[in-house]
Parts: C-alpha cells; structure tokens; sequence
C-alpha cells in the first residue's frame, strides 16, 4: 500500500457506494471501511463520503434508516433502492466501456 493519493473521477464515487450497498445496508464509516478494505488503497473521506450519500439519497437510489451500530451507537444506515440497483447496472456498465476505452489507448503500439 503507498502514501500517494489518488483522486477518483467524477461520478466514480457513487458507483463505490452503490456497489458496496449492494451487498448490504451499511452506515457511513462502514461503507467508506469496505471500501478501503477492498480496494487496499482508496481511503474515501467523510467530506467526501457524506454529500455523495445525500446526493443518492435524493436521487432516489439508496434510502437510510436509524439503527444501532456494531458498538450499539445510533447510526444512520443507508440501503439500495430497486431504482438504485438498476442505476447500479447502469453505472457498472458505462464505468466497464469507459475503462476498457481507455486501456485500449494505453496499450497501443
């Protein structure tokens, strides 16, 4: 793991969230702890993390309900909606084209 910082691009963020939620309802500092574990390297600020659940809130794609944490702390957990799931596949998708554009022009001859 390094030190070096590396900044996500626009939108990718929510597509992290949605993905982790996917799997299960989780609050915040879970979702953003998921996402380091499984990335080893993304360490996804609560400045960051806060006003991207709110904007899928809004969205429609991710609800939240109070419940008790691990430690038996009130936390604010967060869950996909059926309107979240299917932007899921949308995002997943177009992020799989993007990517594979951009490999196609880093491996060029």
């Amino acid at each position: 793991m390094t030190n070096e910082r590396i900044d996500l691009p626009q939108g990718t963020l929510d597509l992290l969230i949605l993905k982790t939620l996917a799997v299960e309802p989780q609050h915040g500092w879970a979702i953003s702890d998921r996402i380091q574990q499984i990335s080893k390297v993304l360490q996804i600020q609560q400045g960051s993390l806060y006003p991207a659940l709110h904007r899928l809130e809004r969205r429609g794609w991710i609800k939240a309900e109070w419940g008790a944490s691990e430690n038996n702390r009130r936390a604010k957990y967060y869950a996909l909606t059926k309107q979240g799931r299917k932007q899921l596949e949308i995002e997943t998708n177009a992020w799989r084209k993007l990517t594979s554009a951009v490999d196609q022009v880093l491996n060029m001859v």
